[in-house]
């Protein structure tokens, strides 16, 4: 069963990269890309640390700070 759902999902692939034209991926829009993740990850990880009169201070509940650093830095 799980090799018959990658056989799909590796198929789905191949067809795809056959169908789209080459879109210049640069490494630039990879380090670039790579930084915004970097730069989500650190301000989740600081939105986490804190304390609730900051929280206060800029209207979000400690539930809601919670919430929010609790995402994957790529959703954020």
């Amino acid at each position: 069963m799980i090799f018959s759902v990658m056989e799909s999902a590796m198929t789905k692939i191949k067809f795809y990269i056959a169908v789209q034209p080459r879109s210049g991926l640069y490494w630039s829009d990879v380090k670039h890309e790579i930084t915004d993740w970097w730069r989500c990850a650190r301000s989740l990880h600081e939105l986490q640390s804190l304390d609730d009169r900051c929280l206060q201070d800029m209207g979000m509940s400690r539930c809601t700070a919670d919430f929010e650093s609790a995402k994957p830095f790529w959703m954020a």
